[in-house]
């Protein structure tokens, strides 16, 4: 595993890029085995690590779960347009790899707000011919921006169905209601027979005192992720048809056979589909 970055972290602060704060993007990478990170990403991986021994599994079931879902899109719901918002930075098996394996004329739109990821953009911009991928830099938060850009219309017809790719990245949002009200935003500009894939970090199966310990380390500024239980998670999916297995955590989600499941409390993440009807 290499644990050194491709940008380095001279470069990065004379870029602007705060390699000494760190960033849920560069965490996940460092996580993942990537090597797009620096060390207060590290330190901060680590100390979740150890206040939380499985988390990395967390990280490594939400990645794999991307695959699958994006590959039942692609290959059984029919979907030729995706876009994924919160990317994070480029690693094997990013959605337009996946999508074009199955149609090689998927579009895809990467949208992400850490700078670092766009200065490896070139990496997502690798489309097959058939196809188009492209991507921006905006906020989650303002939905407005991402869907007025002119990149993001001038690749995807938002008259035709789109796969919203929504990774582990509403978890992000803090505050009871704010993902819902974004969510709801992005879909209502989203025509029928669209799809929403979304993963979500969770307390749920955490003891009491875990869960203690998690809103201790929010309250204090030592975790970014607001995690939401499942009954929060299911409502952004109201008045979506949910695809079977409905919401599970990640590791759940149509399993690759043959896959040991870990058990709930390893993984933490809630995992849903729904269909705009």
């Amino acid at each position: 595993m290499n644990y050194g970055s491709t940008v380095d972290e001279v470069s990065a602060a004379a870029a602007g890029l705060a390699p000494g704060v760190a960033h849920p993007a560069r965490r996940y990478d460092y996580w993942l085995g990537g090597a797009d990170n620096f060390a207060a990403d590290r330190a901060s991986g680590d100390e979740l690590e150890r206040l939380f021994p499985k988390v990395r599994l967390g990280a490594l079931a939400n990645r794999a779960l991307l695959g699958r879902a994006t590959r039942f899109l692609a290959a059984e719901a029919g979907i030729r347009q995706f876009l994924d918002i919160g990317t994070g930075l480029p690693t094997a098996g990013n959605t337009h790899a996946v999508a074009q394996r199955w149609a090689p004329d998927s579009r895809v739109v990467y949208v992400d707000n850490d700078p670092l990821v766009t200065v490896h953009a070139r990496a997502l911009l690798d489309s097959a011919p058939e196809g188009r991928t492209a991507y921006l830099e905006a906020d989650l938060n303002d939905p407005e921006s991402i869907l007025a850009d002119p990149v993001l219309n001038a690749t995807l017809d938002l008259g035709q169905p789109v796969g919203l790719m929504l990774i582990a990245v509403l978890h992000f949002l803090h505050g009871d209601g704010v993902a819902e009200a974004i969510v709801r935003r992005l879909l209502a500009a989203l025509p029928p027979g669209s799809y929403l894939v979304a993963t979500h970090a969770t307390s749920d199966f955490g003891t009491p005192e875990q869960q203690a310990l998690y809103r201790q380390l929010v309250e204090q500024g030592k975790s970014d992720v607001w995690t939401r239980g499942r009954d929060e998670f299911t409502g952004l999916f109201d008045g979506l048809e949910l695809v079977e297995p409905g919401v599970v955590p990640a590791s759940e989600w149509r399993p690759e056979p043959g896959v040991e499941i870990p058990p709930r409390s390893d993984i933490n993440i809630w995992t849903a589909v729904g269909r705009k009807p």
